[in-house]
């Protein structure tokens, strides 16, 4: 083999070497952000499907008022012998603005009841959030160092859990309600837990 042929097999080898490491990171990017992209966030697993609600009674949100009245804080209790809806919320949370008009839809459903928890919040800038937007809870909790929401196994706000009669969690959805989400997740899973038998007394 000439000179010329074995600096050029060198070379190539070279190249391929340098190369090789980038073409393998490039296909795990794309195949990263192809995932990213096609997966629905909503989907995520919580291990929590098919347990008992945490037992986190929380208080509520200072001076946050309904019909002239206080509004009550969340109590684990109050899960048995309902449909809950609970919404992981704050003032902050950009998306949470954009769901309250499905929040308010819910809301006239009287088969279910609504519960917010929220979130590592300033009590009057949850009030003014409530007072801008109206409110579609009967009962909101206040979780300022964001420990229940760890117990509720939250990644980020917003997230709703369908909680059903027998206090167990039956869904989770992360991520804001959307108009499509709503029909297509997040009703089927409360028409699921209200077809479900009503939980046996202990």
């Amino acid at each position: 083999m000439s000179i010329a042929s074995e600096n050029s097999s060198t070379g190539s080898r070279r190249r391929l070497l340098v190369v090789l490491p980038l073409l393998v990171f490039i296909a795990l990017a794309a195949l990263f952000f192809y995932r990213l992209g096609s997966g629905d966030p909503s989907r995520i697993p919580s291990a929590l499907i098919g347990r008992p609600v945490p037992q986190t009674d929380l208080p509520p949100v200072a001076g946050l008022v309904q019909d002239g009245k206080p509004l009550p804080g969340m109590n684990a209790a109050d899960f048995k012998d309902n449909v809950t809806l609970v919404n992981v919320w704050a003032s902050w949370c950009v998306p949470c603005h954009d769901e309250v008009p499905m929040l308010d839809e819910l809301a006239k459903d009287k088969r279910i009841r609504l519960v917010g928890i929220n979130y590592k919040d300033q009590a009057d800038n949850a009030r003014r959030f409530i007072g801008r937007y109206g409110n579609p809870f009967s009962a909101v909790g206040a979780d300022p160092n964001g420990r229940a929401a760890i117990e509720w196994g939250v990644y980020g706000v917003p997230e709703t859990f369908v909680v059903g009669r027998d206090g167990r969690i039956a869904y989770k959805l992360v991520g804001p309600i959307t108009e499509t989400n709503l029909k297509t997740t997040l009703m089927p899973a409360i028409e699921k837990a209200l077809a479900a038998a009503p939980a046996k007394a202990d």
